[in-house]
């Protein structure tokens, strides 16, 4: 049974990967358009914050695991998308 907590977070789930995706596309349009390794840096970033919350939705949600599970999977994925976003804004 779905809980009010649950569908909030399936809510703020699709929101990320419906936002981060906009970003992660235009970044990597971007990308193509110009060739600056920052922004290819920057769309992969996104990219892996994205998947990251998706990931972590998706082992509560679906699979069933803890929600410490989904978290801890979110964490460390955002954390890495978040050293790659901090690199892209290095990279010359």
């Amino acid at each position: 049974m779905t809980t009010h907590i649950d569908l909030l977070i399936i809510v703020a789930k699709t929101a990320i990967l419906a936002l981060g995706g906009s970003i992660t596309y235009y970044a990597l349009r971007a990308y193509g358009r110009t060739g600056d390794r920052s922004l290819r840096a920057l769309g992969l970033g996104f990219g892996i914050v994205t998947v990251g919350a998706l990931v972590g939705g998706v082992s509560h949600q679906i699979i069933g695991a803890d929600l410490a599970v989904g978290i801890a999977i979110n964490s460390l994925l955002t954390a890495v998308g978040f050293g790659v976003i901090v690199y892209s804004l290095y990279v010359e």
